[in-house]
Parts: structure tokens; C-alpha cells; sequence
């Protein structure tokens, strides 16, 4: 028996009592005597970390406010943190503030070896807490059911009494918020003959009350309340952190096992999303540009293909805004996620890595974003919790799943956000080009090659600055011959210096004879100066510009 099923088998005793809506993940109602003036009732939900539901085990954010208060880690005292295990921890960090943490099967301890097995994996089990949020987070040994499953019930659970007296001490009434557009997450539904259809889940955000209209938006319809209650007491409101049941209208409960309930028109349906991100470090491997991804946003999951983007280089240190999106800025492409743990090889090769890290050497921003492009659409609410993850990677091996989380910020409700509302999102690629410059043909222009393709249609450059390498500044003109050679304008002139490093065929030329001259010229346009000079051409083309265009700063 898995030490969450164990733990699980050993709560009847202590107040289980099973919810209308209990999922398969299992949820249970516990009640906690706090002192002699009030009973504290509290919702657990059992999460078998192989089932690995992040959608249903973890609800999503909804306007800033979480409604998971305490989380529970059970280990395998024999065993200690396995892989599924430490993925919980990392939702935990993501999800919620407070953790206890849970050692169980104590009773398959030698007897004379018991104590000090409790301790070494009590010890590790802190060390492994000491880099998270959760560093001092109490632990606590059980045994929550001596014997397993086989075991008579009259064999008394060991330390459960104490585990609810440390839940007693750690939780705490939450504040809730009623304000706001009501929205739920349902997660069981089922209907009641002549009563109609009951939808039982959480309140995320907002408030209800007997005869509000409710909103499904996957069946896009709209139901009015009929009666509601909690853990099977009648109720006429609840608001947001209630565990309630809804009985509206009848509508077929086979069309709706779980989802999102909202107040009219508060949800959309959107096509993409722009996210910010932060990489999960556990996982290893780079967050490439294009990759897909399981992702979760509330209480569904689809595939997303990601594009990378963060602020521009020199907006790297500026303080995260965490809520909204700013179309009006410029951001820089990243072929994949910056992080500071990034290896060089990790790309697959060198030109991979100088493409991934467009901006300044060494240097990370603080903040960074997606565009993520789902495979089909969703219903969300706008900044939910977002989770990207590996679900195609093997369960038992020793890699985190879990790749990046972050905020919904904006949803592309248009089907055709690509024509419609992508070219409103100034990401742009830094482009560099080198070339050099191939002979002098007087003081204010010069012949340049390497810089363009034979193909090329250099004429879409024309008027764009370049650098040479010895200081002056040029632009360019025109294309010269046919294999992708151009002509460059030097409005201030070449330098003294730059003249010498550049007109070695002029000194020839003014030494040869008349007879001469004509082969002299004919050789002279091959001349290449003695020393190379270098041109550097650098622009901004936006990644969602139809047009193509390339632009440099003034």
C-alpha cells in the first residue's frame, strides 16, 4: 500500500467524512477542535503523486489568490524523497506557503533501529527543504497503517493523533475575498432526478448566491442556481475558498466532468497566451523557442508550442512587472529560455549558443516571457497559474518533469491572432552581419563584399548604416556588379589613416607608365588593400512584421 493510501485508511477514525465531491485524487472533510470556542472544518485532498494530476490536484490562481493553504508531502520513511515526490514539493513551492511534511510507514522499521532511522531521515529530509521556501517546515513520523491493508482495524494507527494536533497548530482561518467575478472549478458532476444537474468543486474567485445565473463556458451556456450546499447543509451564498455544490437547471452532467463555472461572460476562450515564465531549475536540459509542451491552466491541459522573448539589453535590471503586459515596449527573440545555469553545449552547438544569448554576455534578465500557441483552444481565466511540463518523459526515471510556471497575462482570443493582433507584439531578432571592404574608389566611396549572398536583393538594404572597422561610419548605396558586391558612401570622408590601410592600387597606378595604365586599372580592381578592413552592419527585424522590414537605431 502506497504511504498515501495508508494515511488515508487510518483517517475514518479522526473525523473522515467524504465530500459530494470528492474526486478520484480523494478528498476528505476533516474538523479540528481549535480551543474550546470554535471548530475549524478543512478540506484535504489526497494526491497520489503517480497519478501526477497537476490540473485537478493543484487549482489554479485566479486573480492573485490561491485557495491551497497547507500541503501535506507523505514519504516512505523507507524509501525517502522519490522523483514523483519531489515534483510534488515543486508544485508545492509554486502553489502554496505552508508544507508539513508527513514520514510514514514507521511501523516496517526494525524496532531497535526505529529511532535513529527517524532521525537520519529526518535529517535528510530538512536538507532537502533547506534551498526551498519550506526550510523549517515541521516533520512528523506516523504510521498510518501498522500491518498494511491486511491488517485487522484493530490495530491502532501510530502518530496520527499527533499529526493532527501539529494541523491544528499550523492552520490558521484564511482571508477571502468576495469581490470580484465569480468563478469555480468543478471537479465532479452529476445529476439528481426532478432536482436537476449538480456541479460540486471550489470557489477560486468572487461569490454566488441562490438564484444567480452561471456560465459553462465549454458548453457555452448559461444556468440558473437553484439551491447550494456545503458538505451537505443547505447554504443561500459562498464565496471564494467555499467547497460547494451547485444544483442548476438540467443540462446532461456526461458533458461536464471537470472545468471551470464563471458569471456571464467573465471567461473567454482563448487561441494563444502571453505568459511570463520562470524555469523550474530541477529540470534539466535548456527551455527552447518552438518546443512543446504539456501545459496547465486551471483544470485543463494541452499542448503549447512556446516562443521565448525578454526585455531589451538595456532594460535587463529593470524591476519584473508581475500583472499585466506592455505592447508598447520592445522585446528581444531568445532562441531559448536565459538562465544562468545555461552550458554552452546545452544548445547542440557554438552557433546555437551565440543565437541563444542575443543580449549582452553573461547577463540575465529579471523577467522574461513566452508566447505560447496551443493545439487547440482553452478557457481561462486571465492570471491563472500556468505549469509547462514533460509528461512524455519516463515516470520512473530520476529527471523533474515539471520544465517552467508563470502567469497568464494576456489571452489571443482571436482565431486569427496571427493577421490580427501579433503584429501588435514588437518582439524583434537582432541581426549582425560582417563583411569587408574590397577597394577605394574615392574619398567618400568605397567597394564592399562578403557582406551579401549573390542572391541577395541588396536593394532592400540600401540606405542602411554600416561601421568600418577603422572608425568611419557608411552607408550604403547601391549594388555593384552581380555577385553580391556593394557600394558604400562615406559621408565624412576616409580618415588619413584609413587611406593608407586602403589605397595601396592608387599609389601603383600613379608610378605606372601611359602604356601601362589599362592593365594596371585591370589588375587594380582586384588589388586588395594590405591590411583588411571590416564592415559591420547590425539591424532589428521584428519577428511578427509581414512586411520584412529592417530597422536601426537612429
Amino acid at each position: 500500500m502506497r504511504p498515501r493510501e495508508r494515511l488515508r485508511s487510518s483517517l475514518p477514525a479522526f473525523g473522515r467524512g467524504r465530500d459530494a465531491g470528492a474526486t478520484q485524487t480523494g478528498q476528505l472533510r476533516l474538523r479540528f477542535g481549535l480551543g474550546l470556542r470554535h471548530c475549524q472544518e478543512v478540506r484535504v485532498i489526497i494526491v497520489p503523486s503517480y497519478t501526477f494530476r497537476i490540473g485537478t490536484s493543484y487549482p489554479s490562481r485566479s486573480s492573485g489568490a490561491q485557495i491551497i493553504d497547507l500541503m501535506m508531502l507523505v514519504i516512505d520513511v523507507t524509501k525517502g524523497m522519490q522523483t514523483q515526490s519531489a515534483e510534488c514539493l515543486v508544485i508545492g513551492q509554486i502553489a502554496c506557503q505552508k508544507l508539513i511534511v508527513v514520514l510514514n510507514k514507521t511501523d516496517l522499521l526494525a524496532e531497535g533501529k526505529k529511532q535513529a532511522a527517524i532521525e537520519k531521515m529526518t535529517k535528510k529530509m530538512q536538507k532537502t527543504l533547506e534551498n526551498t521556501k519550506f526550510r523549517g517546515a515541521p516533520i512528523i513520523p506516523v504510521a498510518a497503517k501498522p500491518g498494511g491493508p491486511e491488517a485487522p482495524e484493530t490495530e491502532a494507527p501510530q502518530g496520527i493523533s499527533e499529526l493532527i494536533e501539529l494541523l491544528t497548530s499550523q492552520i490558521s482561518i484564511p482571508t477571502r475575498d468576495p469581490s470580484g467575478p465569480f468563478l469555480m472549478s468543478v471537479d465532479h458532476c452529476f445529476s439528481i432526478k426532478g432536482q436537476g444537474t449538480v456541479m460540486t468543486g471550489t470557489i477560486l474567485s468572487g461569490s454566488i448566491s441562490l438564484g444567480d445565473s452561471v456560465e459553462i463556458p465549454a458548453l457555452k451556456v448559461v444556468k440558473k442556481v437553484k439551491s447550494m450546499q456545503m458538505f451537505h447543509m443547505p447554504v443561500t451564498s459562498a464565496m471564494q475558498g467555499d467547497r460547494l455544490g451547485i444544483c442548476v437547471t438540467q443540462f446532461d452532467p456526461k458533458l461536464l466532468e471537470r472545468g471551470l463555472v464563471c458569471a456571464p461572460e467573465s471567461l473567454h476562450t482563448v487561441h494563444a497566451a502571453i505568459i511570463s515564465v520562470e524555469k523550474i531549475p530541477y529540470f534539466r536540459g535548456p527551455l527552447q523557442t518552438k518546443a512543446k509542451f504539456h501545459i496547465t491552466l486551471g483544470h485543463e491541459t494541452v499542448m503549447g508550442r512556446l516562443m521565448f522573448f525578454s526585455p531589451a539589453p538595456d532594460n535587463f535590471d529593470h524591476e519584473p512587472v508581475l500583472n499585466t503586459f506592455d505592447f508598447s515596449r520592445e522585446y528581444l527573440f531568445q532562441e531559448q529560455y536565459l538562465c544562468k545555469d545555461l552550458e554552452p553545449g546545452s544548445t547542440g552547438s557554438d552557433q546555437a549558443t551565440e543565437k541563444a544569448g542575443q543580449a549582452t554576455e553573461g547577463l540575465c534578465p529579471r523577467q522574461q516571457w513566452a508566447l505560447v500557441e496551443f493545439e487547440k483552444p482553452i478557457t481561462c481565466p486571465r492570471l491563472c497559474l500556468v505549469i509547462g511540463f514533460r509528461l512524455n518523459a519516463d515516470i520512473h526515471s530520476n529527471m523533474c518533469r515539471l520544465a517552467f510556471h508563470g502567469i497568464l497575462l494576456h489571452g489571443l482570443e482571436d482565431k486569427n491572432y496571427t493577421e490580427s493582433l501579433l503584429p501588435k507584439l514588437r518582439v524583434y531578432k537582432l541581426k549582425h552581419k560582417h563583411g569587408f571592404v574590397e577597394r577605394v574608389i574615392d574619398d567618400y566611396s568605397v567597394i564592399g563584399r562578403s557582406l551579401f549572398k549573390k542572391e541577395t536583393n541588396i536593394q532592400l538594404f540600401v540606405g542602411l548604416k554600416v561601421h568600418l572597422s577603422t572608425g568611419e561610419l557608411g552607408i550604403i548605396d547601391s549594388s555593384f556588379g552581380q555577385s553580391g558586391k556593394f557600394k558604400i558612401n562615406i559621408p565624412g570622408g576616409l580618415g588619413p589613416e584609413s587611406k593608407k590601410i586602403l589605397t595601396p592600387a592608387l599609389k601603383k597606378r600613379s608610378r605606372a607608365s601611359k602604356g601601362e595604365m589599362a592593365k594596371q586599372e585591370e589588375s587594380a580592381e582586384r588589388q586588395e588593400p594590405a591590411q583588411h578592413v571590416t564592415l559591420s552592419l547590425s539591424f532589428k527585424r521584428y519577428v511578427f512584421d509581414t512586411h520584412k522590414h529592417m530597422v536601426q537605431s537612429p
